[in-house]
């Protein structure tokens, strides 16, 4: 087996990082390729947020470090990671908790499909529909002039295993 690494899917809300990352994680399960999965939306997940960090980033890094290391010390060669980054700085941040190589994938997904996923999520609670529809088209132009992402790959409605093998061929990371 070659050496740990690890995968950040990203993209906008509602592209399907969390989805893809689950599905991604069964297919190196079912290869048989010791790993993890990591929302890093649950790694932030504490509040407040420090002023001037409205996402928690710190917070972020700071978990995203001893979690790596206890996952890579129990034999996981592959860590998959689902989450947003918004800049170069930002993903240099991430690599240095790792301590392991990163491959950033972005997901990428049509307006209308897009809408479509929000509108589905968030039925019933118009204030956050509304918020995450304009966070989508912020949040893909960050990441349009960020240039994160070594690899993109084109999300349509296709079942998340079709999305993950996609990702893992554009990666190379095939087990």
């Amino acid at each position: 087996m070659s050496p740990a690494r690890a995968l950040l899917i990203t993209g906008t809300v509602g592209a399907g990082k969390t989805t893809v990352a689950d599905a991604l994680g069964d297919l190196l399960a079912d290869a048989r390729v010791p790993g993890a999965v990591l929302d890093l939306d649950w790694l932030r997940r504490s509040w407040p947020s420090p002023p001037g960090d409205p996402f928690n980033s710190a917070m972020t890094v700071r978990n995203l470090r001893s979690v790596a290391r206890n996952y890579l010390e129990a034999g996981a060669v592959r860590l998959v990671l689902a989450g947003v980054i918004e800049s170069l700085e930002e993903r240099g941040r991430y690599r240095e908790a790792l301590g392991v190589d990163l491959t950033v994938c972005r997901l990428r997904v049509e307006p209308a499909t897009l809408r479509r996923r929000l509108v589905r999520r968030h039925d019933g609670d118009e204030a956050r529909l509304r918020w995450h529809l304009a966070r989508a088209g912020e949040l893909d132009d960050i990441l349009d002039a960020a240039e994160v992402d070594d690899v993109t790959v084109q999300v349509a409605d296709d079942p998340p295993a079709v999305v993950a093998a996609a990702v893992l061929k554009a990666t190379a990371w095939a087990p």
